[in-house]
């Protein structure tokens, strides 16, 4: 079994997709956009260019993302999407990338189990955890 996180978007996911290739270090490996699908004639020509589904490798991990159909999108709530790493220092250097221009529930800083740990909402809404190893 793998599991995979799915994000849904409100318009941008195009957008989180190059911010989450460069900031994660991540390959986007598939894209299929609304208006390129069967589902075309199912919603309004404005949303053509958002993306229908999405996959973006990171490491041996799939994050899937997807822009919600019209009038469906939610806020993300009730759950967090957590990074580990060995290293403090790349752990911080991510969540600074993650935060930036959204916003930070818990700065980044040594915690009893932890080396380094934050927690973020990136611009995009979507809310992180970093999590260091203990030193």
């Amino acid at each position: 079994m793998q599991l995979n996180p799915y994000l849904n978007f409100n318009g941008q996911c195009e957008a989180a997709l190059k911010f989450y290739e460069q900031v994660l270090g991540g390959k986007v490996t598939f894209k299929q956009t609304w208006g390129d699908s069967p589902m075309a004639k199912h919603v309004p020509e404005e949303t053509y260019n958002h993306i229908l589904h999405s996959t973006l490798e990171v490491g041996s991990s799939t994050l899937m993302c997807a822009d919600a159909p019209p009038d469906r999108y939610e806020q993300p709530r009730g759950i967090q999407i957590t990074l580990n790493f060995k290293d403090a220092g790349e752990g911080e250097g991510i969540f600074n990338s993650l935060s930036e221009g959204g916003r930070i529930d818990m700065p980044f800083q040594s915690t009893f189990w932890s080396s380094g740990f934050g927690m973020c909402v990136d611009k995009f809404g979507i809310p992180w955890m970093v999590n260091c190893g203990a030193e």
